[in-house]
């Protein structure tokens, strides 16, 4: 019976887990002080630019043609 217990309670022990972390980070960590500046928000840098791939037809064509 216990066999059937613990898989199926292995999600709640893991959200209760969760939870209590969250509360503890909430009540028990010290705030940062008032006058600390605040972070700066998060702005992704511009997307790579890809490097223009060859033509899959092109470079078969010319393999081909060279046997």
């Amino acid at each position: 019976m216990y066999a059937l217990i613990v898989p199926a309670s292995t999600p709640f022990v893991l959200l209760a887990a969760v939870m209590a972390l969250s509360w503890w980070e909430d009540r028990v960590l010290p705030a940062p002080p008032a006058d600390a500046p605040a972070e700066a928000p998060f702005t992704p840098a511009a997307p790579a630019q890809l490097a223009e791939l060859s033509r899959v037809d092109t470079a078969l064509t010319g393999e081909v043609a060279g046997r």
